[in-house]
């Protein structure tokens, strides 16, 4: 249809005009669909048609949108007003339920849920063509941005980044599946030796002792969390959906749950040390805090002035926290869900039964068989403890390093609160993060220890990182964004002592007398 001066009305391929809207002598007497090629021939031949469309289609009232599979109106809703099926990208609302997702299902694990941010982590190559694969269906009315994203900082490090890992080869590399395997065997073999060791207390040789087992096994586990799950549940392995699953599901041999973990874990990596929405942040309180809260926050407790020299046999007892949490029987995890994470579609429902099915064979691996096998006696609970305190330290001692550490920036969201406006994403992601070593401590540690590069490039194989690392702190320095590096992991860990403690003892937040500065 055209209006009387000759200027064209487009949604899409079809639009139909709703003549109860406006005055019927400026239309056509019969509504009939303009084509494309119709809208260009009316049209100068230096205009962009994608432009008009969307200038055009913006006018349109949100409830008057016809798509391509008949009328569908599109609705005016708030976040909490977000079907399983649904997921809001910059306030726009998206139905999941029949797209085929190039990554596969796991888009739909965030179903009922604003994945701005999460989106845009994991899709670097992210344009706009990439969403209208996707059924539009409303739009998010309650949306506000706290991060900003194709900055100059941004636009810089991709492209230099991507002249290093050209698109499509980010994946892992030959030397990692190689690694990958070695650490997978060794796991394997010792957890065939844990479960079924009846030398924990009577012994001819000292690597067949309890003791020994144990540690070794614990080890062994951290290894898959590191090298294994982490590249795995980022979607980093492969092109293939199943390899990154069947990875990724190394994290239930180890006593965690992969989707509790992916709940977690991505929402941690869109939100690195927002205080309010990094699950990370706050998991562990109220034992001890890495926040570091001002004085006399309710969430500062008494306790927390001495957490630098107890924080660290906290985190031994992550293993039985984990392999005894009930949330595996509902997949709602509390930290995720704390923050506003909707875990209630299908997708997660039909999971349930797979993850709990998962905790009772590592349970009946780990608890009930060296029971069995050794006795039913505390020496024998004292081992199985043994076991999971070697996990918990190997892994979490060095994820406490990664975002912990003096001139951490813990409020990233400092200049959003004081401004409203958003704050760049990607220097976030630096500014909370360090590195530390090369690549032998990445080889040992999945590339953990380049953790501004894994915040940056979440979905780049572990493998990368080494190569990446120089010229990522090039451009850093070029645009004035502040690069943590510890040459060796002592130093690191000791910057994380410091921090801790002063975050316990609000040091950062006292008074500095004859200094002028507070």
């Amino acid at each position: 249809c055209a209006r009387s001066d000759g200027a064209p009305m487009m949604r899409r391929r079809n639009v139909f005009a709703r003549v109860d809207q406006v005055d019927q002598s400026h239309w056509c007497s019969q509504l009939r669909p303009i084509s494309s090629k119709n809208l260009r021939s009316a049209m100068p031949p230096n205009a962009d048609t994608s432009i008009l469309r969307n200038r055009i289609s913006a006018k349109i009232n949100a409830g008057d949108i016809v798509d391509n599979d008949g009328a569908t109106q599109s609705s005016l809703r708030s976040l909490k007003g977000l079907k399983g099926n649904e997921v809001a990208i910059d306030g726009v609302i998206y139905d999941i339920a029949d797209f085929v997702h190039p990554g596969g299902e796991v888009v739909k694990f965030f179903g009922g849920n604003d994945v701005t941010v999460q989106y845009k982590m994991i899709h670097p190559y992210h344009t706009r063509k990439h969403l209208e694969k996707m059924k539009m269906v409303g739009k998010v009315v309650d949306y506000v941005p706290e991060y900003k994203f194709d900055t100059p900082f941004e636009r810089e490090i991709k492209s230099e980044v991507f002249k290093i890992v050209r698109r499509g080869r980010e994946f892992g590399t030959p030397g990692y599946l190689f690694r990958a395997f070695l650490y997978i065997a060794f796991f394997f073999f010792m957890q065939y030796t844990f479960a079924t060791s009846t030398t924990f207390f009577n012994h001819n040789n000292w690597y067949e002792s309890g003791v020994a087992v144990a540690i070794t096994f614990g080890v062994a586990q951290a290894f898959i969390g590191l090298n294994v799950q982490h590249d795995g549940n980022h979607g980093a392995v492969s092109k293939r959906p199943w390899v990154n699953d069947l990875f990724g599901f190394g994290t239930d041999l180890i006593g965690s749950c992969k989707w509790n973990w992916m709940a977690q874990h991505w929402t941690h990596h869109a939100y690195t040390n927002h205080s309010e929405k990094d699950p990370d942040s706050f998991s562990s309180e109220p034992m001890f805090a890495f926040n570091d809260y001002p004085i006399g926050h309710p969430k500062r407790k008494w306790y927390h002035k001495f957490q630098g020299g107890y924080f660290l046999f906290m985190l031994g007892l992550y293993w039985l926290s984990t392999v005894l949490n009930p949330q595996v029987v509902d997949l709602r995890q509390r930290g995720a869900q704390y923050v506003g994470i909707q875990m209630e579609n299908d997708f997660i429902v039909k999971r349930r039964k797979y993850a709990v099915s998962l905790r009772v064979m590592y349970m009946f691996l780990n608890l009930v068989c060296p029971v069995v096998n050794n006795g039913f006696s505390l020496a024998t609970f004292g081992i199985i403890m043994l076991m999971g305190i070697s996990e918990s330290l190997t892994l979490s001692v060095l994820f406490s390093l990664s975002h912990n550490f003096v001139h951490s920036d813990r409020d990233p969201m400092a200049s959003f609160k004081k401004t409203g406006e958003p704050i760049c994403w990607f220097k976030s992601q630096v500014e909370t993060s360090s590195t530390y070593g090369g690549a032998i401590s990445g080889y040992l540690t999945g590339g953990l220890n380049f953790q501004v590069e894994h915040h940056l490039f979440p979905r780049m194989s572990s493998a990368w990182y080494p190569y990446i690392a120089p010229k990522v702190r090039e451009v850093c320095a070029k645009h004035g964004v502040k690069y943590a590096y510890y040459p060796w992991i002592l130093q690191n860990l000791a910057s994380t002592f410091v921090y801790m403690h002063k975050a316990g003892t609000g040091a950062n937040w006292e008074l500095k007398p004859l200094s002028g500065r507070a």
